[in-house]
């Protein structure tokens, strides 16, 4: 009888979302990737001022994006076996030194130096930010996922405003005031560690569930193996297409359309404004009807958009980044989540995977749109990503899950 009374009591403390720990982590993540997206909103600066062509510009990008790419799979596996509360703050001191050497580089080797720590950066905090946001979540693992997501989303958007407004007027070496941002990064992810140590380890502990039915069983190895070669497929899909905005829409813009540094990034801001909406908007949908439906929708319905964008004139290339942004972004947090429900007990590793390789194809994307912008012309690189959306078709084998990352019968 006594068991029975307290077990609803665990598992209401379990099912409390801890919305401070998730403001916490989302705010960390806004500063961490406003810092990091100052590298990709100078390319324009660096681009005249080094006398670089768009394959170099492709490099720095690479540079960074590969090495968050290799190293997060790696820290999120050890960090499963072995959690270290306090890693997301001294990560954050990566990124410190990352920005310090960017701002007083003064050749093209301290720039890939200054981009590797900078990825370095990213390799520590993000697979440890996202378990401490599914186990801040109570159970609303979308919710969570997105508030932490939209947090590097709003931060991406607002470093191209800044270095707009703050880096292009007071030039390259004004990047190191942005270095006081880390250490309230690392004041903030220090005191996320407290809670960590003190109530999220406990959270990490298995419960007890209840007996699955009949109608919904455990995913079989084929089940895994088949969903997860499809993720990183879609992931590929997206993380490509977005390469060719992250790091050339604005070189884009004043190429085709003649408009001036700060114009352009603007519109790289509105651009990823919208990508922001999207990824907050994707999670909460994931968790009512179903993460695969989200996952599907998002990346194939974005199609329309990509294909008419390399014809529109100025205006209309502004407003169909806006759905482009909303529509594709929503398909991360539902695809973290969803690799999470299929791997339980592997939060780490698989945010580490699915993070890394996300900034491993964005990085390889850039490297690789470089050199055909290059050869070929910027404007046939977005001719050629509009249709990468046609793989969010494979979408269709993704098995249905329903509670506790269990497989639906058909």
């Amino acid at each position: 009888m006594n068991e029975t009374v307290a077990r609803p009591s665990a598992a209401h403390a379990a099912s409390q979302t801890a919305f401070t720990v998730l403001a916490a982590i989302s705010f960390s993540h806004l500063l961490n990737d406003m810092m990091q997206s100052l590298l990709p909103a100078l390319y324009p600066m660096l681009k005249a001022h080094y006398g670089l062509s768009f394959g170099q510009i492709g490099v720095l990008t690479f540079t960074y994006q590969i090495t968050a790419s290799i190293l997060q799979p790696l820290i999120g596996r050890y960090t499963d076996a072995r959690p270290r509360p306090y890693s997301l703050s001294s990560g954050m001191g990566f990124t410190l030194i990352g920005l310090a050497l960017l701002a007083y580089a003064h050749s093209y080797a301290l720039l890939l130096g200054a981009a590797a720590l900078i990825g370095t950066g990213s390799s520590v905090f993000h697979p440890e930010s996202s378990r401490v946001a599914r186990m801040a979540s109570g159970g609303r693992h979308g919710l969570a996922q997105s508030v932490f997501q939209v947090g590097g989303n709003l931060g991406s958007s607002i470093g191209p405003l800044l270095a707009a407004f703050i880096v292009l007027p007071y030039g390259q070496s004004s990047v190191v005031w942005f270095s006081f941002a880390a250490l309230v990064g690392m004041f903030v992810l220090f005191q996320v560690g407290h809670w960590y140590r003190a109530h999220g380890l406990e959270r990490l502990k298995p419960r007890a569930t209840a007996v699955p039915s009949a109608a919904a069983a455990a995913p079989t190895r084929k089940h895994v193996t088949v969903a997860i070669v499809v993720l990183l497929a879609l992931i590929f899909s997206k993380y490509f297409y977005l390469a060719s905005l992250t790091s050339y829409y604005t070189l884009y813009l004043i190429s085709r359309f003649h408009v001036s540094i700060q114009d352009a990034q603007i519109h790289l801001f509105v651009f990823l404004g919208a990508v922001a909406a999207g990824t907050l908007i994707g999670g909460p949908i994931g968790d009512r009807m179903g993460r695969k439906y989200v996952i599907w929708g998002s990346i194939v319905g974005v199609l329309p958009f990509t294909l008419i964008l390399p014809h529109a004139n100025l205006f209309w290339t502004g407003v169909l980044t806006v759905p482009i942004g909303v529509i594709l972004a929503s398909a991360f947090p539902a695809i973290v989540v969803y690799a999470q429900e299929l791997l339980p007990g592997r939060t780490g590793t698989v945010a580490g995977l699915f993070f890394g390789f996300a900034f491993g194809m964005g990085g390889i994307g850039a490297a690789v749109l470089g050199q055909l912008a290059d050869v070929s012309g910027i404007r046939v690189v977005y001719e050629l990503c509009a249709w990468l959306p046609l793989i969010g078709l494979l979408a269709g084998f993704l098995p249905d899950l329903g509670a506790h990352g269990r497989v639906r019968a058909a």
